[in-house]
C-alpha cells in the first residue's frame, strides 16, 4: 500500500502566516475558519460532526490515521469539515476491523488536507491571535494567488450554516412503541445524540432546521430536543422563534451546544464569538447544582454572555467551564427547559455526563404524570 502521496501543499492564514507541507486526501483548494481539536482519539467522529461545517480542522495529536476508519463511527452521513491539517499522517492502519484507510476516506469525501505541518507552532499562533480564516491548496503555489482566493471566504461571525447540514425532510429514529415521543430540531445533529435518546425509551422525529413550532407540535411530542450545529447562533432567528413558542407552551426542552446558545437567545441572552473556541475531550466543567466537577467533550466557537445572564432573572447558570469561567449550562426559571454547552453524548468519550439525558427523560416523565 502506498504510504503517502508526496505532492506539495500550502497553507496560508489570513494574517499572512504561511506553511509548506504534503498534500493528503483530494488534490485541490479549500478555505474555512481554522480551529483545533485536542483529542487524542476520535478523529473520525470529529470529521463527520456537522458542527465543524465550514471549518478547517487542526488535529493537535501528532499521529492521525493509524487506526483507520469504520462505518459505525460516523456522526453523520459524510465528512463535514472543510479541510484537514495534521503533523504526521498515516496512510497505513493497524486496527483489524477498520474498513478503509483515512487517506481513502478523505478522497472519498473530497476533502483537501495538508500534512507535515508544525501544528504546535500553528496552534500557538491561533491561541495568541484568535480564530481566523485560512486556505489549503495543492494546486495553487503563489502566495499572492492564495491571498486573493482567501479573501472570498466569509467570516464565521454572522454566518448561518445549520440549514446547510440539516435534514431536508423529517425522518424517524427509534422504536415507535417507545414510551416517549421527542421532536428533534436538527440544526446539525450528531447520530450519537439520537442513539442516546432512543436507548432511553424515546421515539424521535427529526425535523429540518427551519421547521415551525406547529410542525414539531404535530408529532404530539412529550418533549423537544434542540441539537448541536455549525455557524453563528445570532443569525438563526427562525430557530430562536421556534424555541420561544416551545417555552411559551411550557413543554419539556433540552438543548446541546448550538441548542444551548439558541435557548439563551430565546430568553434575551446574547451570544458572542470566542477567541479560539473549545474543542476536545478533556475540558473540566463544574456542575453548580451538585458541586461536582466533570470532564467534558466540547466543540463550539461561540459562547453565551455571562453578564447578560446575571442581569436576567429568568435564566439560572448550572455549569461553568473551570478553565475560563465561561457558561456551560443553564436552566430557565419556571419553565421545563435546560441546556448545556458541552457534549454529554461524547464518543469515544468521556462519559461523565450522560446523566443529562436521564434528567430530560425524568422531566418528560413528570410532565406526563401531571398532564
Amino acid at each position: 500500500m502506498k504510504y503517502l502521496q508526496k505532492k506539495p501543499a500550502y497553507l496560508l492564514l489570513e494574517d499572512g502566516l504561511f506553511f509548506e507541507g504534503i498534500s493528503i486526501g483530494k488534490e485541490g483548494t479549500t478555505t474555512g475558519e481554522l480551529c483545533f481539536n485536542t483529542s487524542m482519539t476520535g478523529y473520525q467522529e470529529v470529521f463527520t460532526d456537522p458542527s465543524y461545517y465550514g471549518q478547517i480542522l487542526i488535529e493537535t495529536h501528532t499521529h492521525i490515521g493509524n487506526y483507520g476508519v469504520h462505518s459505525l463511527e460516523y456522526e453523520s452521513s459524510s465528512a463535514k469539515i472543510a479541510g484537514l491539517i495534521v503533523r504526521n499522517f498515516s496512510g497505513l492502519y493497524s486496527r483489524s476491523d477498520a474498513e478503509q484507510s483515512l487517506e481513502s476516506f478523505l478522497k472519498h469525501n473530497n476533502l483537501v488536507g495538508i500534512a507535515d505541518v508544525d501544528t504546535r507552532a500553528l496552534v500557538t499562533h491561533i491561541r495568541d491571535k484568535g480564530a481566523m480564516n485560512a486556505i489549503i491548496s495543492s494546486e495553487v503555489t503563489s502566495q499572492k494567488e492564495l491571498q486573493k482566493l482567501l479573501k472570498k471566504c466569509p467570516p464565521m461571525e454572522g454566518l448561518e450554516l445549520s440549514s446547510k447540514v440539516s435534514t431536508v425532510t423529517p425522518y424517524f429514529h427509534g422504536d415507535p412503541t417507545a414510551p416517549y415521543r421527542v421532536a428533534v430540531l436538527d440544526v446539525g445533529v450528531k447520530k450519537n445524540i439520537l442513539q442516546n435518546l432512543s436507548e432511553r425509551g424515546c421515539y424521535l422525529k427529526v425535523f429540518p432546521a427551519k421547521a415551525s413550532y406547529e410542525e414539531l407540535k404535530s408529532f404530539d411530542p412529550h418533549g423537544y430536543f434542540i441539537s448541536n450545529g455549525p455557524g453563528d447562533p445570532a443569525s438563526m432567528d427562525y430557530a430562536v422563534n421556534t424555541l420561544k413558542r416551545i417555552l411559551d407552551a411550557d413543554e419539556p426542552l433540552f438543548g446541546i451546544c448550538l441548542g444551548h446558545q439558541l435557548l439563551a437567545l430565546a430568553n434575551g441572552v446574547d451570544t458572542y464569538k470566542l477567541h479560539t473556541g473549545h474543542r476536545g475531550a478533556n475540558h473540566p466543567v463544574k456542575n453548580l447544582m451538585s458541586g461536582k466537577s466533570q470532564i467534558t467533550s466540547q466543540n463550539h466557537g461561540f459562547g453565551v454572555r455571562k453578564e447578560a445572564i446575571e442581569k436576567n432573572p429568568n435564566v439560572v447558570i448550572t455549569h461553568i467551564n473551570l478553565n475560563d469561567q465561561t457558561i456551560e449550562g443553564i436552566r430557565i426559571r419556571n419553565r421545563k427547559a435546560f441546556s448545556v454547552q458541552f457534549h454529554p453524548e461524547a464518543s469515544p468519550g468521556p462519559h461523565d455526563n450522560v446523566y443529562l439525558f436521564d434528567e430530560f427523560i425524568n422531566m418528560m416523565k413528570q410532565d406526563k404524570i401531571l398532564a
